[in-house]
């Protein structure tokens, strides 16, 4: 498979200013193959060290920070070799080791012509510890599913996505790229972007496979609940992750600890919530009161949206069929919103530093479902899932904040078009978001 942050770790192995370096991502979402294939068309060799398979490493780090001595004594261990510039060294599984990620710092500072690059799946989670951590001397990278781009070469249509990307004018597309990229876009919908799940539907066309591995990564995040140091959140977490396809189903989509269970309050949940957040399950959305900068100083923090880290996963969490997806299915009606939604979430979060927010006013009610912030802009941001666009509370955000908004933006079934101060941009465009915002400005 393809996948776009390979150009970035290129970047980092031709950086001058290279440090160690730390992938973060949910479990299953690809980030060792992608070490591994990393340092196979790059390096010369790649030794690869697992913490989770063996624990034992882990010793070479508790007795020194000397780090020659700690690799010499890995590579005798392992048999594998390591040499200065041209073996990438993997780390992995290093969630449960802080000596490890602590080492860091003197990788950094004391052997820098080592490249070493550490994965880990809570690592969100054994970070925001407050053990030491060697701030400054690492580098970070965020690995997330696959976008649809990637969705589309890994499907072998490659061309539509070179076609995606080519486009440079706010025009319609012609309905031969159009209609293909509205069927290729509801598959993404069924498979989201799980490498593994990708995999058996583009490479073995298997939907029971496909179904199966969605079923198995659900399956190993709620064994990772357990690994709370508080054994009482362990069933807390699961009872919010259970609730989030109701929690989105609902016309307003505001998160409501009620829904979790009867009678929940706030104080209960709010732990097991912030655990789902740092280990990037789920994303928390503020409601903002506000296009203003800093976006979080106009924060409501007591409203908020919860999403799930992929649009496969909460379709298998919902155990909405993949054949629901046939032409007017009622369940597929009722459940499109929010797997829109929660698509488009997924593709803002890979293009913009800020993470994005919503904008709501309760009498008479409006909404507008995200605010995302490109440069020093804030640009509103309505979803629809099909065609039926009218739009009240995109009319009404301009309304209210007038010239403070050079641009609205809406995604739907519609063909690309700058109609005004609104870009229309069809959905499995979502990816293209920032650049086609640039290119309307």
């Amino acid at each position: 498979m393809e996948r776009l942050a390979m150009k970035q770790l290129l970047e980092w192995k031709k950086s001058p200013y290279r440090k160690p370096l730390i992938v973060k991502g949910v479990r299953q979402v690809g980030k060792t193959w992608l070490l591994k294939e990393f340092g196979r068309q790059y390096y010369e060799n790649t030794a690869y060290f697992n913490f989770d398979e063996n624990e034992e490493y882990g010793q070479f780090f508790e007795t020194t920070m000397d780090v020659k001595r700690i690799l010499q004594n890995l590579m005798m261990a392992s048999g594998q070799k390591v040499m200065p510039e041209r073996t990438l060294i993997i780390f992995d599984e290093v969630q449960n080791c802080p000596r490890v990620i602590n080492s860091m710092k003197y990788f950094c500072e004391n052997a820098p012509e080592f490249h070493i690059a550490c994965a880990g799946s809570l690592l969100g989670i054994a970070l925001a510890k407050p053990s030491s951590f060697p701030v400054g001397k690492v580098n970070f990278m965020q690995i997330d599913p696959m976008t649809f781009t990637e969705f589309l070469i890994a499907n072998g249509d490659k061309n539509l996505a070179v076609y995606l990307n080519s486009i440079d004018t706010i025009e319609p597309l012609p309905n031969a790229f159009f209609n293909p990229l509205q069927e290729k876009l509801k598959m993404y919908y069924v498979t989201g972007g799980m490498p593994e799940s990708v995999l058996m539907w583009t490479q073995a066309r298997d939907v029971s496979a496909m179904q199966e591995a969605l079923s198995g990564i659900l399956d190993a995040y709620e064994r990772d609940f357990a690994k709370h140091p508080d054994i009482s959140e362990f069933p807390k977490i699961s009872m919010i992750w259970k609730s989030i396809p109701s929690q989105l189903a609902r016309e307003n989509k505001k998160f409501i600890y009620k829904v979790v269970k009867e009678g929940a309050r706030a104080r209960e949940y709010e732990d097991a919530l912030q655990w789902l957040n740092d280990a990037r399950l789920v994303h928390k959305i503020y409601r903002s009161s506000a296009p203003g900068l800093p976006v979080s100083a106009y924060d409501d923090l007591s409203a908020f949206k919860i999403y799930l880290v992929d649009v496969g996963l909460l379709r298998r969490l919902a155990r909405l069929a993949p054949t629901a997806f046939g032409e007017g299915n009622r369940l597929f009606t009722e459940f499109k919103g929010a797997l829109t939604e929660n698509y488009v979430l997924q593709t803002l979060l890979t293009q913009f530093e800020v993470v994005p927010r919503y904008w709501s006013q309760n009498n008479p009610p409006y909404e507008v479902d995200f605010l995302i912030q490109r440069e020093n802009d804030i640009f509103p941001v309505e979803v629809k899932a099909e065609t039926n666009i009218e739009g009240k509370s995109l009319k009404k955000f301009k309304e209210l904040f007038g010239d403070r908004v050079k641009l609205r933006v809406r995604l739907s079934m519609n063909n690309l078009k700058l109609d005004k101060d609104v870009l229309n941009i069809p959905l499995f465009m979502a990816d293209q978001v920032s650049r086609l915002i640039g290119l309307a400005l």
